[in-house]
């Protein structure tokens, strides 16, 4: 279990996470899902005790990660494939962690073998390795501890697809045997097949979660966007047209596109996008993580 409460971090006068609250439970995938620079990495780092919080807590079965004993033996984490050490192979890096962590030297080679790293791969130096072998033994030493949570920042960069069904075929039975898995993501498509639930970031702030389901509920009807958004929303108000704002500025409108045009036009307010609404989870992606003010 991943529990995040009013999660904050400034730096100076900028905040990079603003109030983050959400929950990851045992034996789901939950994505956490957000353009690059809206915070993602920063909350990771947080939860995995690297980067303080400002206010806020992160706990993980119910206690801070830096008050975990052993935490690799709880904890697998991927957070940036670059920091491991070029110059080992990557035996020796998955080797030298399991006898940090105290877990069998066999372990290593079983770790390797399922990422696809046996043989030749596992001693060759890690600086010779790809993006996607990089990612590949950052999954195995997140593993290596066989912990009951992982904590994954984008580790499908550098995969082809083939390897990214694999990476999801992975995650999904890690946590169909109970497992706790956060997966942070630019790309909705990417998690959008095994995620069970969503967090959906920008800014810094969280702007919905839930599960597909839950995201998708009541969007039937028009979706708009206007140049000013306060414009376009009064002019469905005097037009006693029901609209739903979202993080972005656009409104999910309960009316036709036709009656949505008439009444924009009406009051003048110039539209950039009119078109039918509820036309699945990457557009709602989209529609909440489009530009917005910066966090003060």
């Amino acid at each position: 279990m991943i529990e995040v409460t009013g999660l904050s971090k400034r730096y100076g006068d900028v905040t990079a996470v603003h109030g983050m609250t959400f929950a990851c439970a045992p034996g789901t995938v939950t994505g956490f899902l957000g353009p690059n620079g809206a915070g993602k990495s920063t909350t990771m780092r947080m939860i995995c005790g690297m980067t303080p919080p400002t206010t806020g807590t992160a706990t993980v079965a119910g206690t801070e990660y830096r008050k975990i004993a052993n935490p690799a033996r709880h904890v697998g984490a991927l957070l940036d494939p670059s920091a491991q050490h070029g110059g080992r192979t990557g035996r020796e890096t998955l080797a030298l962690t399991a006898r940090l962590i105290g877990v069998p030297p066999r372990r290593a080679d079983a770790m390797l073998d399922m990422v696809g790293l046996a043989g030749k791969a596992a001693r060759r130096p890690v600086r010779a390795y790809s993006l996607g072998m990089r990612q590949r033994l950052g999954i195995a030493q997140a593993l290596l501890g066989d912990p009951s949570v992982l904590i994954l920042d984008e580790p499908a960069n550098g995969l082809d697809p083939e390897g990214i069904r694999w990476m999801r075929t992975l995650l999904r039975g890690f946590a169909d045997k109970g497992g706790t898995v956060l997966l942070s993501s630019h790309l909705l498509r990417e998690v959008e097949a095994v995620a069970d639930r969503f967090v959906v970031v920008a800014r810094g702030r969280v702007v919905a979660q839930g599960t597909a389901a839950d995201l998708l509920a009541g969007r039937t009807g028009t979706f708009v966007r206007g140049l000013d958004p306060a414009a376009l929303g009064a002019a469905l108000a005097a037009a006693g047209l029901p609209a739903t704002p979202d993080a972005s500025g656009a409104f999910t409108v309960a009316a036709d596109a036709a009656r949505v045009g008439r009444a924009a036009a009406a009051a003048g307010a110039v539209l950039v996008e009119l078109r039918p609404a509820g036309d699945g989870l990457e557009d709602l992606f989209l529609s909440l993580t489009a530009d917005r003010e910066p966090v003060a």
